[in-house]
């Protein structure tokens, strides 16, 4: 009889998580960049995502908040989205992955979740619009953010003390909560600013 170790179980319900996240953001940042590029071509050209003043991503893209490192964001979501599809995938065929790559991979997250925290202030606070794939973006990646942080300390790929583990893991059954309560803050910050329940319901 075999004594080889029992694999742990695939963690399945993150993978498709991650794998679905991740192709939300893309496909928001992909129509971003489309219509990107159909601007430049033309510039009387009017995005799909032009609803009205307020809800409309031409501004977004023609500031200097749209293109931060001197090219369009949409670059850079185009790009980085692919992160957590590969990872989902990996996961689900099997793979494992080193403490230090999910430190590097949170590190990602990181930056994205800071990211779309400062577009957000822009948006609301600079700009007054709400571009519809932008918010779709952040959508994604607000559960990426948080998922990602809790599920490689909860399940061990990351290694803590006992007492940090379930701290994590307690943390870990928490998460939609915390999602919901991110959204939630973020769409009252933007109805005090903006007014947008108003812009949306009325006919």
């Amino acid at each position: 009889m075999s004594t080889a170790p029992r694999p742990t179980a695939r963690p399945v319900g993150f993978a498709i998580l991650s794998i679905l996240l991740g192709v939300v953001g893309w496909f928001a940042s992909f129509e971003l960049l489309t219509e990107y590029i159909k601007t430049l071509q033309s510039p009387s050209h009017v995005p799909n995502c032009n609803i009205s003043v307020l809800v409309t991503c031409g501004p977004n893209m023609g500031s200097w908040q749209g293109s931060i490192l001197g090219f369009s964001n949409t670059i850079i979501g185009v790009s980085a989205f692919v992160a957590p599809i590969a990872i989902g995938v990996a996961l689900l065929a099997g793979a494992r992955f080193n403490a230090w790559f999910w430190r590097l991979y949170q590190l990602g997250l990181l930056g994205g979740f800071v990211l779309v925290c400062w577009l957000q202030y822009q948006s609301v606070f600079v700009l007054g619009t709400l571009c519809p794939w932008c918010m779709v973006a952040w959508v994604a990646m607000i559960p990426l953010w948080w998922s990602g942080l809790a599920h490689p300390y909860a399940t061990g790929a990351i290694p803590l003390s006992l007492r940090g583990r379930r701290f994590f893991r307690s943390l870990n059954s928490w998460i939609w909560v915390i999602v919901l309560v991110n959204f939630f803050i973020v769409a009252a910050i933007a109805q005090f600013q903006l007014n947008w329940f108003a812009e949306f319901t009325r006919g």
